[in-house]
């Protein structure tokens, strides 16, 4: 692949240069990862040599964090599917609940930040619907980094939250319901052809914190696919052209979403089935009363540690459901 870059009219079709550059980077990262892998284990065989306490302290240290990084690698390898390597869009609404519900979402989307954060990934909040009192009753992150799209995959689906309500007066028990759809970025979908005489695109001003002067023009962007219906926004970047680049980013993911809908009704019609919508699918409850705990419906993973999940410690979560999917498949 550094050969093919090399040559002289390899930028002449940018957009295929651009996917290999980023395959590259992504093969340079995993062979970066098996050098440390390596340099690791060479330093264990050195402790080998020496027969005291402190080095076999050393050795039992340096031999898990090696199994951690051999965990990781292996995990990879379950990342098998077309789109696991991309970016991933992350959209959450709120649901039933009301203003909890809109304090649930927001929970959610600093949860997510959070994992990215841990995870170095880059996410960015392309656009966010505060709530009237509190919370918000949607927002959209766009998160890069290698198997982003992957590793959050498994997090669609409705996820529940218990907790005694910081919003009434009696303080009672409240059930709150989120929405979160992950969708991965894709650049070129060969089953979708957008025709811009299909699309209405309005321009309204940011109502986020935004740049200098986002707030003083028309900066932010909608767009309506009218033959899907499909609407997106995006108002968090600096220019119009910016959110309107943003925004066909997420409606390319969206429409590629339907078309895999639209084909597995279309399967499960032939085959005379009848399955829920995969949205639908409550797959995650978080309690915070009267006892904590934080359970995945699918894979049957629990965790007592709920404020360690939501501060975005979900790797456990996230591996156990991509083991699940594995054996599923």
């Amino acid at each position: 692949m550094e050969k093919i870059s090399a040559e002289q009219n390899f930028w002449n079709d940018s957009q295929k240069a651009a996917e290999i550059m980023k395959e590259l980077e992504n093969l340079k990262t995993v062979v970066e990862k098996l050098e440390n892998l390596e340099s690791k284990a060479k330093y264990i065989s050195e402790l080998l040599e020496i027969s005291d306490a402190e080095a076999e302290k050393e050795i039992q240290k340096e031999i898990e964090n090696l199994e951690k990084d051999i965990e990781q690698l292996e995990l990879q390898t379950l990342l098998s599917g077309e789109y696991d390597q991309n970016d991933a869009i992350l959209t959450i609404h709120s649901g039933a609940g009301g203003v909890d519900a809109q304090d649930w979402a927001e929970m959610l989307m600093r949860m997510y930040l959070r994992y990215a954060e841990k995870n170095n990934f880059k996410a960015r909040v392309l656009d966010e619907s505060k709530g009237e009192e509190a919370g918000i009753k949607s927002a959209t992150i766009e998160i890069e980094g290698l198997h982003s799209y992957g590793y959050l995959k498994g997090e669609a689906g409705v996820h529940r939250l218990v907790r005694l309500s910081p919003f009434n007066s009696d303080n009672l028990r409240q059930t709150s319901f989120a929405l979160v759809e992950i969708l991965p970025v894709i650049e070129e979908i060969k089953e979708v052809v957008i025709n811009p005489d299909d699309l209405k695109i309005d321009t309204f001003r940011s109502s986020g914190a935004g740049g200098q002067s986002v707030n003083k023009t028309s900066s932010a962007v909608r767009i309506t696919h009218l033959p899907s219906g499909i609407i997106v926004n995006c108002q968090n970047e600096r220019s119009q052209a910016q959110n309107k680049e943003k925004s066909m980013k997420i409606l390319k993911a969206k429409l590629h979403q339907k078309f895999l809908e639209d084909q597995e009704k279309e399967k499960q019609k032939l085959r005379g089935e009848h399955k829920s919508a995969e949205w639908g699918n409550q797959i995650r409850s978080y309690v915070l009363h009267p006892y904590k705990m934080v359970k995945d419906h699918r894979t049957k993973f629990e965790t007592t540690d709920a404020e360690k999940v939501l501060e975005g410690n979900l790797d456990e979560f996230i591996h156990s459901y991509l083991k699940f999917a594995a054996i599923r498949k």
